[in-house]
């Protein structure tokens, strides 16, 4: 057993709760971008082949998407590094929760605003970027930014497939000292400040933009 303090456990996750971070932030902008994507294609008249994306990612467990993108690979002799494989599985995630939720925005917009901007004669892209998107933008911020809450509890799964984040490194530190009850108690507390806030902002978010 090797002896640690309180301190030295509560630093050595503050060193992998820096991956935590930066996984939790690549995939949400992957998963944006992916997303984006995805919704212009929908609206565009491409429904059936984003519906079936969707409905792929959504119905199965994020768990098994990452079994997938790092040992379903090298089956077929692609070595994906666990960083690489955790990145795209949570990207891929990410992208089809993002897509549904800002296709919900969009059709929150009422039918009077599309008809005010096609009796103008605007193209798809113009239409979108000075009649559409900036409202659906402001219905889409609060549970957008609620979304990032969800990817990084999310990356705690990485753990299983050898990323060494915040949750895989309280196993290995609890592995190291048999004190499981104070590793996790303090990964919890990390995981509990890594979300608060955003949490609170979303709320923040919802309550000025109503008002507006």
């Amino acid at each position: 057993m090797v002896e640690f303090g309180l301190w030295d456990i509560f630093r050595n996750l503050l060193l992998a709760a820096r991956w935590t971070v930066l996984l939790s932030l690549v995939a949400f902008a992957g998963g944006g971008l992916v997303g984006l994507a995805l919704l212009l294609a929908r609206l565009r008249g491409v429904r059936t082949p984003v519906a079936a994306y969707v409905q792929l990612f959504q119905g199965t467990p994020l768990l098994m998407q990452l079994f997938l993108a790092y040992f379903g690979l090298a089956l077929f002799g692609v070595n994906v590094p666990a960083w690489l494989a955790a990145g795209l599985a949570l990207t891929l995630y990410s992208s089809a929760f993002l897509t549904e939720i800002w296709r919900g925005c969009v059709e929150s917009i009422p039918k009077g605003q599309w008809e005010a901007a096609d009796s103008l004669a605007l193209s798809f892209t113009e239409k979108m970027r000075h009649v559409i998107g900036p409202q659906a933008l402001r219905v889409a911020v609060p549970p957008t930014v609620g979304f990032l809450v969800q990817v990084v509890k999310g990356t705690a799964l990485a753990s299983v497939i050898g990323f060494i984040e915040l949750t895989k490194a309280g196993t290995m530190i609890t592995n190291a000292t048999f004190r499981p009850f104070t590793v996790y108690a303090c990964v919890a507390l990390m995981y509990f400040a890594l979300c608060w806030p955003i949490s609170a902002w979303s709320r923040r978010l919802e309550r000025k933009l109503r008002r507006g």
